[in-house]
């Protein structure tokens, strides 16, 4: 059965190791038939929520015109949401977090927002538990939003540019995106 996947990324570094391994996801997704897009949070300019709880009452997500407008519809229409993301002192970065909290905005307005959920993070820190702080609200965000967690790719110990691809991440990261059903 094909699922809808929206991949997010939260990596401003074009063509780095995040990137790198949403290509590989994407390849195995794409050849198991699934329909793959990917929205960078690091190209929007995506606000912080602000609480005010007008969420979708004036035809959008967000009264705030931002780049969450954008990617409202999308969240809307996937079924398999990907978190694709480096490690930023211990969690997501900034620019994937801001997107992440306008999530609320989907609770507010009280908006079905059943999904199933990937992490795929990678970062310099060469200690699982380094990334223990991402993980844990990765796993949390899931569990208040009652989504399906599919599974966790986490590649420790790459900083530089390509670095992942001395390490076995790509292949595993293929091979999460074609275990999709």
């Amino acid at each position: 059965m094909s699922k809808k996947i929206l991949v997010l990324t939260g990596s401003p570094r074009n063509g780095g190791n995040t990137d790198l391994r949403v290509e590989a996801f994407t390849v195995g997704a794409e050849r198991a038939g699934h329909t793959v897009r990917h929205f960078s949070t690091a190209e929007k300019k995506i606000n912080g929520c602000i609480a005010c709880e007008q969420c979708f009452k004036k035809g959008t997500a967000c009264v705030f015109s931002d780049g969450f407008n954008e990617l409202a519809p999308m969240l809307e229409e996937a079924e398999v949401i990907v978190f694709a993301t480096p490690l930023y002192w211990f969690t997501f970065p900034a620019q994937l977090k801001a997107a992440i909290d306008k999530f609320y905005s989907f609770v507010v307005a009280q908006k079905p927002f059943q999904k199933e959920s990937l992490l795929l993070a990678c970062g310099e820190d060469d200690r699982e538990i380094g990334f223990e702080a991402l993980v844990k609200t990765y796993e949390v965000m899931t569990d208040y939003l009652k989504w399906t967690d599919l599974g966790r790719l986490i590649v420790t110990g790459v900083y530089e540019k390509g670095a992942i691809k001395e390490t076995d991440g790509l292949l595993r990261a293929e091979n999460l995106g074609a275990g999709i059903q």
